[in-house]
């Protein structure tokens, strides 16, 4: 059988153009940068999938603008070609109280949404972090340009002081979260 591929997408540049959000101290593209480098650890360890990632070092930039930033994630995958795709952000609200993770996808009743039902339950069930749901936003440019099946994950919010805490302290737990949730969509025994 051949390996599954799975391309993860960190979330972000690490400065410049296309930079994440910022709060409680965190900056979203080092979030998730490292969150990526732990699922792919992870992934490589196991020989039932192969991954790439879009960041391979900290100080990656990709693409020269917003738009060519997103293009070039996009390209990446579908040339490889990559089996799924699977972006890494955190999520910021003015309002410090909201909270928790959620996963979009680009239609519902679709394979990235299953997916994404999977991973949502395995990272809120190892990190602790409230459940927010699969949500559908077909504008998304990594969800609607992906020729995979394909999920963009929000694993918490840097302006919440519970989310942003779990964010910085507990990085492998959204890792160990994203892949359990695979293992469970394909159908694996979980560890």
């Amino acid at each position: 059988m051949l390996p599954i591929r799975i391309f993860i997408d960190q979330g972000h540049n690490p400065s410049g153009f296309n930079a994440g959000a910022e709060g409680n101290g965190l900056r979203e593209q080092d979030v998730t940068y490292q969150v990526g480098i732990y699922l792919a650890g992870l992934l490589n360890d196991d020989p039932r999938f192969e991954v790439r990632v879009s960041r391979p070092t900290p100080e990656t930039v990709l693409g020269v603008s917003n738009a060519t930033s997103l293009r070039a994630r996009v390209t990446m995958a579908n040339s490889w070609p990559a089996d799924y795709f699977i972006s890494i952000h955190c999520n910021s609200n003015p309002n410090p109280a909201i909270q928790g993770t959620e996963v979009y996808v680009y239609r519902e009743n679709t394979q990235s949404y299953w997916l994404a039902q999977h991973i949502l339950n395995a990272v809120t069930a190892q990190v602790g972090t409230r459940d927010n749901g699969v949500r559908v936003n077909p504008t998304l440019y990594v969800l609607r340009r992906t020729a995979m099946p394909s999920v963009l994950v929000e694993l918490g919010y840097l302006s919440n002081s519970e989310d942003a805490e779990k964010l910085r302290d507990d990085q492998k737990g959204f890792a160990w979260g994203i892949y359990n949730g695979l293992l469970s969509y394909f159908g694996f025994p979980q560890l």
